[in-house]
């Protein structure tokens, strides 16, 4: 068996009947950051006129466009299709991630599949993508959000972020609580996020920070600062 490479390798499956290709390059520059996105794939049935936006973005992003005909009028096999395919990848154990971009709750039970073999699933959807779905991914990203980032660091107008929440404050300091603390109450941060995300598929980008120490930092609620060692630290202020 060839050497694997220590960069997570990730397969991202698109639903085209179902994702808008405005978001791709946010997208992938997101799993571009967690891992080497080598396998691309788009799915639908590539005769529809609604998905004339995908067809120039197959090539120059170097995305397989997998062909769907919808057998039943007005029902997709789309979502049946990348489900056999994510298992067969999931099978081959080549595999450390996947990226699904749909905001169809259909993939819902694949996410489950995938987290019970460990490995990271993150979602790319809008933000009335079910939560159900959402809580099944290992990170579920709001492509708006994304999007109104890119746009921000462009000096352009962006649409605004999703608000910090009482949810969200909710689970940062239930993380906080389950850290390990010093004498003083600082927690490593990183400990504090990944138990987080092990009750919570919120991600930064999703509010308009880049990583959760930007978030954390801004806000009132908790303070951070930097560690003997370089590390984060926080503490819970109120």
């Amino acid at each position: 068996m060839p050497e694997r490479l220590d960069e997570p390798n990730i397969a991202l499956l698109i639903d085209a009947d179902n994702a808008s290709p405005d978001h791709l390059d946010e997208v992938l520059l997101v799993l571009g950051e967690l891992g080497t996105i080598n396998i691309r794939r788009a799915y639908g049935n590539w005769q529809k006129a609604a998905l004339k936006g995908w067809g120039g973005l197959t090539n120059s992003h170097s995305i397989i466009p997998v062909q769907q005909f919808d057998v039943v009028k007005g029902k997709s096999a789309t979502d049946m299709r990348m489900t056999i395919d994510a298992m067969d990848l999931l099978f081959r154990g080549h595999v450390d991630g996947f990226g699904i971009m749909s905001s169809d709750s259909d993939f819902l039970p694949l996410a489950q599949r995938l987290r019970e073999d460990g490995l990271q699933v993150y979602g790319f959807g809008t933000a009335k993508t079910p939560i159900s779905f959402q809580n099944s991914c290992t990170r579920f990203f709001d492509v708006a959000a994304l999007d109104g980032a890119k746009q921000s660091d462009e000096s352009a107008p962006a649409p605004a972020a999703r608000p910090v929440d009482e949810e969200l404050i909710s689970t940062l300091g239930a993380a906080y609580k389950a850290s390990k603390r010093d004498d003083e109450g600082f927690a490593s941060l990183s400990e504090m996020g990944q138990r987080a995300k092990a009750v919570s598929s919120f991600a930064a980008r999703n509010y308009g920070f880049t990583r959760l120490s930007e978030m954390v930092r801004a806000l009132p609620n908790f303070e951070v600062k930097s560690g003997p060692d370089g590390t984060l630290l926080v503490r819970r202020l109120r």
